[in-house]
């Protein structure tokens, strides 16, 4: 076999991003069985989430720079090796402790994702680049609906550790995929660490590239949220059975494919800023409003959910966007940029989470949960504005 010479299908990249989404969630029907077979408490093993989480934050610092120094290419090819004789360990492993490291060390997935971006954005403009990614969104979007029930019906047929099996086998697909089709598409390669590493302050003084990459991690903070909060709300609020939240569970995403649709087609007519401040004000206005009819006793299943279709569509019009406009600062170092971002995407998450928790309870659910995302929605609008005052003055020579 011929390693590739030619940059990658949009196909490849799609598929290298939809793994590291299906390495997050899909065997998470599992994690009550998992606690029972290892003989440990549901807490210990939703470390295989939380943990995973964590590590995916600095696996993305770390093969960023690494991307840059030394290329796209050698850097997936390693992860996913590194990626699939993590999930045969797992798979196979009996011992809680080893299970962990192991599934620590599938977070060498998340170089998929990252460094996805980044090959997009080093064959393509600004505009061209948020389309493409905006594709990439919109398809690989359909990964975190049907990963869960695909890795449920494994577990009740083959037991959780189909899911791990499942995660080797297409570690080595990838593997070989990525070697037949994924030439190497970043050509303008620092000398040496320290040369790149000079850039890096350039990078974290522009107010533009923390613009962008706020606005990416707040937006993507709405759907954290709602995860967080939507299962407590659905039961307290709308009496729902765990099917029938499944169900409504997808609209946020339903809202994300019609978005990034929309951002497809359209952004290679605007700015960056324009689409990400389009998808902020829509996300905003349509989560505000629910909030203030539910707040006046209008609470209804239609009104609710239908705000989070409404914030979806903002998120698939921001995220493609300011994720190009991350890399756009200095291209050269596009993929610690893109780390960079992923990692705060994770880091801001982890945060927005931790406060539904703590704010949202089966009396308040029903409003605090869309304010909650209605004030995430309005910092990333902030961070987007930003964006464009500085796109303006550097405009007008100012």
């Amino acid at each position: 076999m011929r390693p590739a010479a030619s940059p990658p299908h949009l196909l490849t990249l799609i598929l290298l991003t939809a793994n590291s989404v299906l390495t997050l969630n899909m065997f998470v029907p599992s994690l009550a069985h998992m606690a029972e077979d290892f003989g440990v408490d549901y807490a210990v093993m939703s470390l295989a989430v939380g943990g995973y989480l964590l590590m995916t934050a600095v696996t993305q610092l770390l093969m960023g720079p690494l991307a840059d120094r030394y290329g796209r290419r050698p850097v997936i090819l390693s992860g996913l090796a590194i990626f699939t004789v993590a999930s045969v360990i797992c798979a196979l492993t009996q011992d809680i402790v080893i299970f962990l490291a192991a599934r620590m060390m599938q977070s060498a997935s998340a170089t998929g994702m990252a460094l996805s971006r980044a090959i997009i954005r080093d064959q393509f403009d600004d505009r061209e680049a948020a389309t493409k990614m905006a594709t990439v969104a919109m398809i690989m979007a359909i990964a975190p609906m049907l990963g869960p029930s695909f890795g449920g019906l494994m577990d009740a047929f083959l037991g959780w550790r189909a899911s791990f099996g499942f995660y080797a086998f297409s570690g080595v697909a990838l593997f070989v995929l990525t070697y037949l089709d994924l030439g190497e598409t970043h050509l303008k390669r620092s000398a040496t660490f320290g040369a790149q590493f000079r850039e890096y302050p350039e990078l974290f003084r522009s107010r533009r590239f923390w613009g962008y990459a706020l606005c990416a991690a707040f937006s993507v903070s709405t759907f954290h949220i709602f995860v967080s909060g939507a299962p407590l709300v659905a039961a307290a609020a709308f009496g729902m059975s765990p099917a029938e939240l499944g169900v409504y569970m997808g609209t946020i995403t339903l809202g994300f494919i019609i978005g990034s649709a929309i951002s497809s087609r359209v952004s290679r007519r605007f700015q960056l800023s324009t689409m990400m401040i389009a998808g902020r004000l829509l996300a905003a206005l349509g989560l505000g409003i629910a909030a203030l009819f539910i707040l006046a006793g209008q609470l209804s299943v239609p009104l609710f959910f239908g705000a989070m279709v409404l914030s979806g569509m903002g998120n698939g019009m921001t995220t493609p966007n300011a994720s190009v406009g991350v890399m756009s600062i200095r291209p050269h170092i596009a993929g610690s940029a893109s780390g960079l971002s992923a990692a705060l995407i994770v880091l801001v998450g982890a945060f927005t989470t931790t406060i539904t928790g703590a704010v949202v309870t089966e009396t308040n659910g029903a409003f605090a949960l869309p304010f909650l995302m209605c004030l995430a929605s309005l910092i990333g609008l902030g961070c987007a504005l930003l964006v464009r005052i500085i796109d303006r003055r550097e405009a007008r020579g100012t």
